[in-house]
């Protein structure tokens, strides 16, 4: 036993063997039987849509779920590298601490609620409309200048390209807010 235990080993592999520790000689069996994560999966290439840099992800999927994502070493922007927005694109999709319901907490409550979204949206829309009403200045010293002040957006991180765009056409060009920035960068 101990004969058969001192022949796995993979470092009397290499002693017995004169091998310099970089082939299979320095894998245990354990380490053998491994496949890579994305073995059998299918691949979809795509772009990392955090920021406007692009870069080109691998999108691994099997029986439509997510396995993972990666960087695509034949991006010529990326070279197969990801930021830490990208890198975590995987987690941003799959994570079980994942909020996907709707969480008010009423002025001066000590608790959240769930809102069904519907109600969210309703409620939402109801108070940009009257801030709106109430602050939106149609001209200043006889010049246009539809716009409001007392609103402001500030995006997050994870909004992508396509969605910033709209956002600052919505507010922008739709309700004359002038204060408009997101965190599209890292």
């Amino acid at each position: 036993m101990f004969k058969q235990l001192l022949h796995d080993w993979p470092l009397a592999q290499q002693i017995l063997h004169g091998r310099d520790g970089t082939g299979l000689e320095a894998r245990s069996a354990r380490t053998r039987a491994l496949s890579p994560k994305n073995h059998g999966t299918q691949v979809a290439r795509s772009v990392c849509p955090y920021c406007a840099v692009g870069c080109g992800e691998l999108v691994y999927h099997r029986d439509g779920a997510l396995v993972s994502i990666e960087g695509n070493p034949e991006s010529p922007v990326s070279r197969g590298r990801l930021c830490p927005k990208g890198s975590n694109s995987f987690e941003l999709l799959t994570h079980a601490g994942r909020q996907t319901r709707i969480k008010y907490r009423k002025p001066y409550s000590d608790r959240w609620e769930t809102l069904d979204l519907e109600d969210a949206m309703d409620m939402i829309a109801d108070r940009v409309w009257d801030t709106r009403e109430r602050t939106f200045v149609d001209e200043r010293d006889g010049q246009p200048l539809m716009q409001t002040t007392s609103m402001a957006h500030l995006g997050g991180a994870t909004l992508d390209n396509e969605e910033n765009y709209l956002i600052k056409k919505l507010f922008a060009a739709g309700l004359g807010m002038v204060c408009i920035s997101n965190q599209a960068r890292i």
